[in-house]
């Protein structure tokens, strides 16, 4: 093997670990807001949001193939704020 493919094969390695990483800390963090909310009285209308999330990182079906998790971390971050954003509860009245 020649060392230009060796480093390639180390930078994309790396890469991938990068973001599976950040797809683990994302989903450790989706996990902990959900026991927040659910002591907090989480509403049962947004529970599936944390489900679904949790298994599209799961399941195999992606819209993006496993080794870039870029569209499964857009998936627990949009879960995260909207869990968020149900806890945060109706905006206050103007006026």
């Amino acid at each position: 093997m020649s060392t230009d493919l060796t480093v390639l094969l180390v930078v994309v390695a790396v890469l991938v670990a990068a973001t599976l990483a950040v797809a683990v800390a994302l989903l450790v963090r989706l996990v902990r807001t959900r026991r927040a909310l659910r002591r907090a009285g989480l509403p049962v209308e947004r529970q599936w949001v944390f489900w679904a999330a949790v298994a599209y990182l799961v399941l195999p079906a992606d819209l993006v193939p496993d080794p870039v998790y870029l569209d499964d971390i857009g998936v627990l971050l949009l879960a995260l704020r909207s869990m968020r954003s149900a806890s945060d509860g109706p905006p206050a009245p103007r006026g």
